[in-house]
């Protein structure tokens, strides 16, 4: 199992947490078969450094969405912007998606972001890849017209 983000979904994902510095920053990541074909920054409520709660209206529309489109919740992202990029026991506690990846945001030592992803299962945590393709191959209507739209 493994996430792929394009390079725009990456930066944007990226840019959101570096916005909402010093604060947490979260969201849901949408798509099909491990390629995500959305992102979908959701406010987050408490505005806080050390701890995230998706703005409830926003996460339902995400949903919709996401049905509507025929995509399924791939992942699910917040930013630790003064934490490791691993799951805190308070993320691993609050895991009530075990069927998504959990995705954490944070700074490296260079002060570079950087993403690194989990399944998080009845609190076992198992690192899984995430790969950003430049350009990823997206199935019609999910992102890119198709040909037949003149795309």
């Amino acid at each position: 199992m493994s996430l792929t983000l394009s390079e725009e979904h990456c930066a944007a994902i990226l840019a959101h947490a570096e916005a909402e510095r010093p604060n947490e920053a979260c969201g849901l990541l949408a798509g099909t078969g491990g390629l995500v074909c959305r992102a979908y920054p959701v406010e987050n409520i408490h505005h806080s450094p050390t701890v995230f709660e998706m703005n409830p209206a926003q996460q339902l529309a995400a949903f919709l969405d996401m049905e509507a489109a025929g995509w399924e919740l791939l992942a699910i992202y917040h930013s630790h912007p003064a934490g490791p990029a691993e799951p805190s026991p308070t993320d691993i506690a609050q895991a009530y998606y075990p069927e998504s990846i959990y995705v954490i945001v944070s700074p490296a030592p260079d002060a570079a972001w950087r993403l690194r992803g989990f399944i998080i299962e009845t609190e076992q945590v198992t690192e899984v890849p995430i790969v950003t393709e430049k350009s990823p191959s997206l199935p019609e209507g999910h992102g890119r017209p198709s040909r037949s739209q003149g795309g």
